[in-house]
């Protein structure tokens, strides 16, 4: 245990090295402590986030073929309508929201009460919202929109006085032969033996190795991630199905080298995160650790446009103030529309939650 004496000087040692700021690499393992409990206690008193899906399956709305989707989540519209790999990709070619203004999206979320942000930098689909240099397949090498979207939400983030934080999923890329979604007893446990990696373009029996997909794309880009776009409070990764306990510790430990005051949620996978996640539109349960609600504010995560059940302002409030109860943070999502617009029904509940 720390005195307080020692414990000041190390964190104003921290301080001084910067913790997470310029990708410093903290190797004296008190001051990573001491960044680690700093951003915890943040965490605690932060209550209230925004979290944003937006990517190219933005662009059907949950519909394909002229067929509505039954799986509610229109984010995943590339493996409940089983779109082969090409004509998915191809839709970044259309892939143009000239509406976008980040600085909207991040000052609706302040004006709101909300203190973070945390964007889909890469979702189950495998498309990068951000410029990759390990795979060309992402917003700015592959549409004509061509911009960093990640990079204009960081900025707006920082002038707006919001922390920022950024989705990965670590082990579904349904653009790769060997991306995950084959359950372990793990995955089995927490999500059904459900196969969910991509069969439609390559056999279930294939020649299928996890750890290639997981060297050769998932630790690049999470180090893309981690050291491309300033301090993040906390990286969410999701749905480990296929992936290792040897391997959630390598991205832990990426994370913990690359920014030492970046949280880990607790969807990395075999319980190692610094705060606990529960399921979706869950609330979580009172304990003394750190936990995070997240909630849609209709049915679907991504832009779905015939999904009207929309939860009222009351409703919401409620929620907020039982999550503040309890000492659940709470992350309420946005499903931005093809143009980069904010559905004008989530507009009305951000509206609403300013007083």
């Amino acid at each position: 245990m720390l005195s307080r004496r020692d414990f000041i000087g190390s964190f104003s040692a921290a301080a001084a090295m910067g913790c997470v700021g310029n990708n410093v690499v903290v190797e004296d393992v008190m001051s990573t402590s001491v960044c680690l409990e700093n951003a915890r206690q943040w965490f605690k008193s932060a209550q209230f986030g925004m979290m944003a899906h937006w990517g190219l399956y933005t662009l059907l709305g949950g519909e394909w073929n002229g067929q509505s989707t039954k799986h509610k989540y229109a984010e995943h519209i590339m493996s409940s309508a089983r779109i082969p790999r090409a004509e998915y990709a191809a839709l970044a070619k259309a892939f143009n929201p000239v509406l976008f203004n980040p600085k909207e999206w991040i000052m609706r979320a302040r004006d709101a009460g909300m203190k973070y942000f945390v964007f889909t930098a890469k979702h189950h689909d495998g498309f990068a919202m951000y410029r990759s240099k390990v795979s060309r397949y992402n917003v700015v090498d592959a549409t004509p929109f061509n911009r960093d979207i990640v990079a204009e939400l960081a900025d707006a983030c920082r002038v707006a006085g919001l922390k920022f934080g950024l989705y990965y999923s670590q082990d579904l890329d349904w653009d790769e032969p060997d991306g995950g979604g084959l359950k372990n007893e793990e995955g089995a446990r927490r999500w059904g033996k459900k196969d969910a990696r991509n069969t439609w373009d390559w056999p279930s029996d294939r020649d299928y190795d996890f750890s290639r997909y997981f060297e050769s794309k998932c630790k690049p880009q999470v180090k893309e991630i981690l050291t491309q776009y300033g301090d993040l409070c906390l990286i969410w990764f999701d749905v480990p199905s296929t992936i290792s306990r040897k391997q959630c510790l390598e991205l832990q430990s990426m994370v913990r080298d690359y920014q030492s005051g970046c949280l880990i949620n607790g969807r990395l996978g075999y319980g190692i995160g610094d705060y606990s996640t529960p399921g979706d539109n869950m609330i979580a349960d009172r304990n003394d650790a750190l936990c995070e609600t997240v909630g849609t504010m209709n049915d679907s995560w991504g832009y779905r446009p015939t999904d009207v059940n929309y939860k009222t302002v009351e409703e919401i409030k409620a929620i907020k103030a039982k999550c503040a109860a309890i000492g659940s943070n709470y992350m309420l999502n946005i499903g931005p529309d093809p143009l980069g617009r904010i559905p004008a029904p989530a507009i009305k509940i951000l509206e609403g939650l300013k007083s």
